[in-house]
Order: C-alpha cells, then structure tokens, then sequence
C-alpha cells in the first residue's frame, strides 16, 4: 500500500505542474492586464507598477520565476489586496470554505444516498415514492444553485424570517449556504445510487439471499448496500473538493469569507497570483481526495487489488 501511495503521489506532481502552467498560459493570453482598468494612471506609474511585479519581464522569464517561487511554496503577492500574499489569503479563507463545503458534502451524502435506496426500495411498490423522489432530484438538478440560493433567501430571510440572509456570524448562518451548495450534488447522488441499487438488487447473489431467507432489511442495508456504494465513492472524491473551492458563486451572494469570494473577485480584477494560488489548491485537493478514495476502495471492494 505505501508503495502505491508513493507512486500516486509522484503522479500528482506533473499533474500540479500542467495545472500551473495551463492557467499561467491562459491568464497571460488574455488581452489586458492587471492594471489596464485603473483610471487617471500615469503611464509612469504604470510602468513602475509592472516592473515591481515582474509584468514587464518577457513571459517566459515570468514562468520560470513563478515555478520557483511555486517550488518554495510562495504564491507570490496579490495584486489587488495590497500588503497581503496570495498564501496570507489562502490560509485565511481556505478553513472557512472548507467549513462550508463539508457541512455541504455531509448534507449531500446523507439526502442523496438515503433518497436513492428509498427510491431503489419502492420502485415496484404502489406507492409512488420513487417519482417523487426522482421528480425532487431533477429539480435539484436542473435549478443552478445560484436561482436557489436567492430563492431560499426570499422565503426564509425576507418572508418568514427564519434564517439571516448573509454573512457568516454562526451556526444559523451556514444553514442556507449548505443547503443551496448541496442540493445539486446531493440530487446526482440519490439518481447514481438509485440506478446502481436497483442494479445490485438484480444480481443473483442477492437471490441467493432471499432463497436463504433473509430479510428485505438485511438483504438491502448489509449485502447490496454494500456494492452499490462503490460508485458513490468515485463520485464523492471529485465532490468533496469541488464544493471545497467551487462555492464561488455560494460565498459570493451570502457574503461568506471563504476562498470563493476572493477567487471571484480575482478574476474581475485579474489579480493572476490569486486566482493560479486557488486554482492549484482546488488541483491538490482533487489529486488528494482522489488517492484517499483509491485507499478506500480496499477496505470496502476487497475484489479490487493493487498491484
């Protein structure tokens, strides 16, 4: 096991690297600059500007100082927060986001998986708890997360008066953010694991099962459960690190200071460092989330071997 942790982790860093590079190429092909929106300035200023943050330098010479500054963990300083490093807003904001995205990816499993096996589990009943479910899900779906987040604070910020409507003072003001963060994913989630339970469902070792006379409950939560949920697993990986730093548009709106917010208004500004600083953070989580599922994978499939 170590030595398969090793070689995936050796695999991370070219991975890290064609992410930096990519999005350096892509922040430096875009017409403008930085500093190009700024109003009444001098071009002397401009140009000291520029030179006081490498920009006058031909772009090859800013890649390769960029990578060995990345190589020592500096991501340099933001353009736009002055006096803060792109590091200092990261380590600031990144604990908040990932508060927000694990209340959300908690949120998610829990609707999701429950909503798919009662799905699974009624498809053949009258009662028609797998429709409703299902016409739940492609709602949740097919709304984008922003329409709900704005719904959900005019019923219950502005009309009822349950929740506070922005900021981020307690636990009543998460409530509205994680909802309107997991819907989505949490709706994939019930529709993946209803299409793969009602497939285990199928399988003849579970007519087995039945021919031994096991409960439905037995049969359902401690034999298909248990294969159904190896799906759910590779969708959780990417999930959980994208609702990490993929709650922009969520910490934008509620005025959450999370990772987002500043990603959002980095990339209105074209403060470079800060948005290739969240960028390749969102990239090591994806490489890490990704090994930590590769790990859980033994322990709940032991068909599956590493070699």
């Amino acid at each position: 096991m170590l030595k398969f942790i090793l070689h995936r982790l050796l695999w991370g860093i070219p991975v890290l690297w064609l992410v930096a590079t990519i999005t350096f190429i892509i922040m430096h092909i875009v017409p403008g600059g930085p500093f190009d929106s700024e109003k009444n300035l001098p071009p002397a200023i401009k140009e000291n500007i520029e030179q006081k943050y490498h920009l006058d330098r031909p772009i090859q010479e800013q890649y390769l100082l960029y990578m060995w500054n990345l190589l020592k963990g500096d991501l340099g300083p933001s353009y736009k927060y002055l006096g803060r490093s792109v590091n200092d807003i990261i380590i600031d904001t990144l604990p908040v986001s990932i508060h927000l995205g694990v209340i959300a990816f908690i949120l998610s499993i829990i609707i999701g998986t429950g909503s798919g096996i009662l799905s699974a589990a009624s498809k053949d009943k009258s009662i028609s708890v797998d429709r409703v479910s299902m016409i739940i899900a492609i709602g949740g779906v097919s709304i984008p997360h922003f329409v709900l987040a704005a719904l959900l604070i005019l019923i219950f910020s502005q009309t009822i008066h349950i929740f506070p409507p922005a900021l981020w003072e307690g636990w009543r003001y998460t409530i509205l953010p994680a909802i309107s963060l997991a819907a989505a994913p949490a709706a994939y989630m019930a529709r993946l694991m209803r299409s793969t339970m009602i497939d285990v469902l199928r399988e003849d070792y579970i007519r087995t099962c039945y021919a031994k006379g096991l409960s439905y409950n037995a049969i359902l939560f401690k034999h298909a459960m248990k294969n159904a949920i190896t799906p759910m697993i590779t969708f959780s990986g990417p999930l959980f690190a994208g609702l990490i730093t993929g709650s922009f548009v969520i910490e934008y709106i509620f005025s959450i200071p999370g990772m987002g917010k500043y990603f959002v208004t980095a990339v209105i500004n074209r403060d470079y460092p800060l948005i290739m600083g969240v960028t390749l953070v969102y990239a090591v989580l994806i490489v890490v989330v990704n090994l930590i599922v590769d790990i859980l994978y033994l322990f709940i499939d032991p068909r599956i071997r590493w070699k």
